[in-house]
């Protein structure tokens, strides 16, 4: 029996332990699901309701199993509506295999309905996707596959997507009958010159000071968070967070001292001050993770260890694999003694934020009765604005879950795919949580429909205040008040929902009393929950920036 190239594909997706490929369905890429449904591996094909969604979903599979995603998608505006989420997995280095498919090439440049080919008077797919991912092949040939997939997973192993567009006739044709699946291993590379410098800069820090790391989502990536508290133990550091990597460290460790950047916590920023050395490590600390900390980080002595070297000066020493060197310098420093007493859990210094008086619940308040109410192990997704600031700013991750903002693209709606594709890679009996306000659920919250086709252990909290906030708190910071877009008509969303999905849970609260009787409802439920919380929209977040023009127009 011949192996059609859509064959090959599935088995390859099986072979590297992939067992959930998402996408939308349609006629150049539906070969692949013919495959899927005939294939004998485990593999299911997870139909999402929007391409964005499916890419996302893709991500989040990606970052919980620290391995491979895999998303599929037809010609057309279906390829045109993976972009969004395919760069959100490159600017924040997510493996994912994106499966395009192309009209037949015979059609190409003569009309063809969704040309993509790049000819005259037709859009280049090739040329789009190769701007935002790691890899870009279009398959002309069966017999060129095997070494273009390889490539491909080898380009995406290192942090990113990698796109293959697949013309429909190539999809059909034979592959030969016992092709091997040829997969690169993966390659760890490490920088023996600049861990030399990185040891001594740590050891000179021991001798005359406190060592405080920032950890970033490298950690998560490369499954490294026990190595990271070994080390941070051995050297009695202090650790800081980068805001999409909390859950890198134990936010209940007597050595936690917050999260860094534009939603960080003022006692990071202390912490650093008084140290002897700063360690980055898996962070090049964009803006977002160093907002607030530059002036500081500029005047200190800084280290860096990871797969990217930071945006400011460092020692640095190379690692694509932060668990093999994390647990090697443990191992070094373990049998130098503790220079120091242990520390005492204090409480994180939140940022102090203006008294809203309008309707609903405040930030602060919401996310600490859901803080108290999440089991061990839930998995966290946060979305966009006011609520993904609120979420990374006051909410603790529970032991031994996930947490996940997109801040590569900060894309809303993100969090709704992601946590889908995180659910199905975590299985049944673990709960995901998605916190997202409703700007991002009109986006893409009708992706709730995946979650109960497939009845997953999800739970969706939805923060309703009628508007984009954060748009409104910058027309009325940086653009005088006079006029707002982004306030909308009032919705009831939990009513809504409840009325469009007959027999999903869902509940609506309009405050503290009601949110804390209604959380274990929700998170206990052995399927999806949906649950509506009225917020204002004139609440200012903990974001720093807003909080600093506040101080300036106060001045």
């Amino acid at each position: 029996m011949q192996t059609r190239v859509v064959d090959y594909l599935v088995q390859a997706v099986s072979a590297l332990g992939v067992r959930h490929l998402f996408g939308v369905d349609g006629a150049n890429i539906e070969d692949l699901y013919d495959a899927i449904f005939d294939a004998p591996y485990d593999v299911t094909g997870v139909i999402a309701k929007h391409e964005f969604a499916a890419a996302t979903m893709a991500d989040g599979y990606a970052r919980s199993t620290g391995g491979l995603g895999v998303v599929a998608a037809t010609s057309g505006g279906g390829a045109m509506n993976l972009v969004a989420g395919l760069a959100e997995s490159f600017a924040s280095r997510v493996p994912v295999l994106a499966l395009v498919g192309q009209p037949p090439t015979a059609h190409a440049g003569n009309g063809a309905f969704q040309d993509t080919s790049g000819h005259p008077g037709t859009i280049d797919a090739a040329k789009m996707f190769g701007e935002i991912s790691r890899y870009c092949a279009r398959v002309e040939t069966a017999a060129e596959l095997p070494d273009q997939l390889a490539k491909a997973v080898g380009a995406a192993r290192r942090g990113g997507p990698a796109v293959l567009l697949l013309p429909k006739e190539v999809q059909q044709a034979s592959i030969g009958e016992a092709t091997p699946i040829r997969l690169p291993t993966k390659v760890y590379r490490r920088d023996e010159a600049g861990l030399v410098r990185l040891r001594a800069a740590l050891t000179t820090a021991r001798r005359t000071g406190k060592v405080v790391i920032i950890a970033g989502d490298q950690v998560a990536r490369d499954d490294a968070r026990d190595e990271l508290a070994r080390l941070a133990a051995v050297l009695d550091a202090a650790v800081g967070v980068a805001p999409d990597a909390k859950d890198t460290y134990d936010n209940h460790d007597a050595g936690f001292c917050g999260v860094a950047g534009s939603m960080g916590h003022p006692g990071l920023g202390a912490a650093i001050r008084s140290a002897a050395l700063c360690l980055l490590v898996g962070t090049p600390m964009p803006i977002t993770t160093r907002t607030g900390l530059d002036e500081l980080l500029t005047g200190a002595a800084v280290a860096s260890i990871g797969v990217m070297p930071p945006y400011l000066p460092a020692v640095h020493a190379t690692s694509t694999d932060l668990a093999r060197t994390l647990s090697d310098l443990a191992d070094e420093f373990a049998a130098a003694p503790a220079l120091f007493e242990q520390r005492r859990a204090t409480p994180l210094t939140p940022l102090c934020v203006p008294e809203s008086t309008g309707p609903g619940l405040r930030y602060r308040q919401l996310v600490e009765t859901i803080e108290a109410a999440l089991p061990d192990g839930t998995d966290v997704f946060a979305d966009a604005g006011n609520t993904g600031a609120a979420v990374v700013h006051h909410l603790r991750v529970p032991r031994g879950g996930r947490f996940v903002v997109a801040l590569g693209m900060g894309g809303m709606g993100y969090a709704f795919g992601a946590g889908i594709g995180s659910a199905f890679a975590r299985g049944a009996g673990h709960r995901t949580v998605v916190v997202a306000g409703d700007g991002a659920f009109f986006m893409h919250g009708m992706e709730i429909h995946t979650a109960i086709e497939h009845k997953l252990p999800i739970t969706f909290i939805v923060l309703n205040n009628n508007a984009h906030a954060m748009c409104v708190a910058r027309e009325r910071l940086y653009y005088r008040d006079r006029y707002s877009f982004n306030r909308f008509q009032t919705a009831h969303l939990g009513d809504g929902v409840d009325a469009m999905f007959p027999g999903l849970s869902t509940c609506s609260v309009r405050s503290t009393a009601e949110l804390a009787a209604a959380l274990p409802h929700c998170l206990h439920n052995p399927g999806p929950s949906f649950l509506s919380i009225d917020v204002d929209p004139d609440e200012i977040p903990p974001f720093l920036p807003f909080l600093t023009a506040i101080e300036q127009i106060q001045e």
